[in-house]
């Protein structure tokens, strides 16, 4: 299961809203746990393909790299990528499958139709080689803070 706070989850979501008609595309920084991938941070990558930006990303390494000195200085790991589908479906792609190598990460993939984000889903990578790797269903949590509600209150005072 992935765990992602409401605020993670808009972020990844208004990151594909913000790149529309282009895929955009990020990490997933957290913990793997017994029950799942906990995502604590997103954070946004550029995506270098200036190929097919529509329906191809790629994160440069240098910047893969940068973000995995970011995580080891917060304490956290890479769980996780994402990146969104403008227009099609938020379902993995035979060129997602063949670029996808970090075992036991979450993939997730938002659709974007017409500018707005309406579907996210998330995969997990497993197996133990190239060659018997497969993308799982993974369900998605969404945490709400406790105190969403109390906010929301305060909201309407102000």
């Amino acid at each position: 299961m992935l765990h992602l706070s409401y605020s993670n989850y808009a972020a990844l979501r208004a990151h594909g809203e913000d790149t529309y008609p282009h895929e955009c595309c990020g990490v997933l920084l957290g913990k793997s746990e017994p029950d799942g991938n906990h995502v604590r941070e997103t954070v946004r990558a550029g995506n270098t393909r200036t190929d097919s930006a529509h329906n191809r990303y790629n994160i440069a390494p240098e910047e893969l790299i940068r973000i995995q000195r970011q995580a080891r200085k917060l304490d956290l790991d890479i769980v996780g990528f994402y990146h969104s589908h403008p227009d099609c479906p938020a379902q993995w792609s035979k060129t997602d499958f063949d670029e996808a190598h970090w075992v036991g990460c979450s993939y997730v993939i938002t659709r974007v139709d017409q500018g707005k984000a309406v579907i996210t889903n998330s995969f997990l990578l497993s197996g133990a080689s190239e060659e018997d790797k497969t993308f799982l269903d993974e369900p998605v949590e969404i945490e709400v803070r406790e105190n969403a509600t109390e906010l929301e209150q305060e909201k309407g005072k102000a």
